[in-house]
């Protein structure tokens, strides 16, 4: 019988619709410490949900934290693991069902024949689906990825999240979170305030509509995670990924233009922004003049969701050519020979075409370190040096697959970001990282410390990465937004399951390339 699972905060519904445990709202139970405390120095708080009360169960997820007990030697690094890394599933599956399809009816089984799983994954904190996100959180499971049909499995959530996004990016492609979808029967509320933003779209269906490159990327890395995993190419077939990528193509497409035409007139892209409260581009919403066709995408946001000041903004140029050239892959593998559509050709010359134009106009000399990419650019020479943590950045690049973590041009980008001539280094006793003007100087991101661990083949950078998130968490034992670099208890979010996630997939990395670290104390 086919079984949809609706998990808001306070209730988790089963099988037969009735509510079969009350819930604390998570933001609440995360607030507070609770028993058992890890035995090292820290006292970390035992932060996972009861069981009745989590979003999705996963036999191989559980089976690999019990494995993970044996490997750790670090009762608080355990603990953090064993707190962060299922975090996505205990806390953010907040609906599951199937396509064109009442909630009731699912419970049924009453589920029509070319129905699709859909699975809707909020942030946490806030009860929507960002492409980006939504994406990162499930990468944290993809080393347990394999391939299984059935609707309870990893293989089906991944298979619901691409759906949907897939609907999504069809409906409102410029955008970068959503509300709940129709099957699911939750309450949408409209999302429009004073913001003024072309295309139009629907506010009861869009939760934000900033236009940010790496959303459509993320969508493709999850494609190319969950074919790479399970060789289940049959799934592309199905549905509507083929035309959302081909919707993706033409959006892209249209953010490359000039700001000038041909006889000197100013042309604005098919996206503009204008906030009234804050983050508005210059020039009437438009952004500062770029240069065009030049092969790079223009992005009015980061993944921080805070407004680009050069919109040629490279780590997402980055992860959209590798996300696209990896994705171009199952496009070959589902397009008859004969097709005449020549997607994959596309896509593979577009995935070109950006790679080209980071490598000639984003590499900048840099007095001390030499050859460094610049994080954002404007075409006519212009360039933004900084890093922000939000993945994708400059830091993760070989973590995206975009070059080799040896690559010389990335080394020394990456000696500049992680020190004081990184504009939005922070440093302290408390903890020392890449922070983001999301939160102001001063306040580190542990997602950049995880980031550096997992693009590092250094054991002492590694130890004294791991030393500082251990004792970064206020005992929570759980990954903040941000954290004071100088003040112990001065952080943003209570947890981040995306941070989370990504906290538990270097800890998984390391037991592959260097077990021996897990094997040491970080008291």
């Amino acid at each position: 019988m086919r079984l949809t699972i609706f998990l808001g905060f306070s209730a988790v519904i089963g099988l037969s619709g009735v509510v079969k445990a009350q819930c604390p709202l998570y933001q609440q139970y995360s607030n507070q410490l609770h028993e058992p405390f890890s035995t090292g120095k820290h006292n970390l708080s035992y932060a996972r949900p009861i069981p009745a009360c989590r979003t999705f169960y996963s036999k191989e997820v559980e089976a690999e934290i019990q494995h993970m007990r044996s490997v750790i030697a670090d009762p608080d690094l355990f603990r953090m693991f064993e707190n962060t890394w299922p975090s996505t599933l205990d806390t953010t599956i907040a609906w599951r069902g199937w396509s064109n399809a009442t909630t009731e009816e699912t419970l049924l089984g009453n589920v029509v024949e070319d129905s699709q799983e859909l699975t809707f994954v909020i942030t946490g904190d806030i009860y929507a689906m960002w492409l980006r996100d939504s994406a990162n959180q499930l990468q944290a499971y993809v080393s347990l990825l394999k391939p299984d049909a059935k609707f309870e499995s990893l293989a089906g959530l991944f298979r619901g999240a691409i759906n949907l996004q897939a609907r999504y990016i069809l409906e409102s492609p410029f955008c970068n979170a959503f509300q709940a979808p129709d099957e699911s029967g939750v309450a949408r509320k409209s999302s429009l305030n004073s913001d003024r933003i072309t295309p139009s779209f629907d506010y009861y269906k869009v939760f934000s509509c900033q236009w940010e490159l790496d959303s459509v990327a993320s969508f493709l890395q999850l494609s190319v995670d969950y074919a790479t995993a399970t060789k289940d190419f049959d799934f592309f077939k199905k549905g509507n990924w083929t035309k959302a990528v081909e919707t993706i193509l033409h959006t892209a497409e249209s953010m490359t233009i000039d700001t000038y035409d041909e006889v000197g007139n100013w042309q604005k892209t098919p996206y503009t922004y204008c906030a009234p409260y804050g983050g508005t581009p210059i020039n009437d919403c438009a952004g500062s003049p770029h240069k065009g066709h030049i092969g790079l995408i223009r992005s009015y946001h980061r993944p921080s969701d805070d407004a680009c000041t050069y919109q040629y903004l490279i780590p997402s140029n980055m992860m959209f050519s590798s996300a696209l050239n990896g994705s171009s892959q199952i496009m070959e593998r589902i397009t008859a020979p004969e097709s005449t559509s020549n997607l994959t050709t596309w896509m593979q010359q577009m995935a070109t075409g950006v790679r080209n134009g980071i490598e000639q106009h984003a590499i900048f000399h840099d007095p001390t370190f030499g050859k460094i990419y610049a994080y954002e650019i404007d075409g006519y020479g212009s360039a933004n040096i900084m890093d922000d943590p939000n993945v994708p950045s400059l830091l993760s690049a070989p973590f995206l697959s975009y070059l080799p973590r040896n690559d010389s041009v990335y080394q020394n980008t990456r000696r500049k970001i992680l020190s004081k001539a990184n504009p939005y280094y922070a440093w302290g006793p408390i903890l020392s990282g890449v922070g983001s003007p999301h939160t102001l100087p001063g306040k580190p991101w542990p997602m950049a410390n995880v980031m550096a661990i997992l693009t590092s083949d250094d054991d002492d950078e590694i130890r004294a990465n791991l030393k500082m998130l251990v004792g970064s968490t206020d005992g929570y034992g759980l990954m903040h937004e941000s954290q004071s670099a100088q003040v112990k208890g001065v952080w943003s979010r209570q947890w981040f399951s995306w941070a989370n996630g990504l906290f538990g997939q270097a800890v998984l990395d390391l037991e592959k390339r260097k077990p021996w670290i897990l094997k040491e104390s970080f008291q």
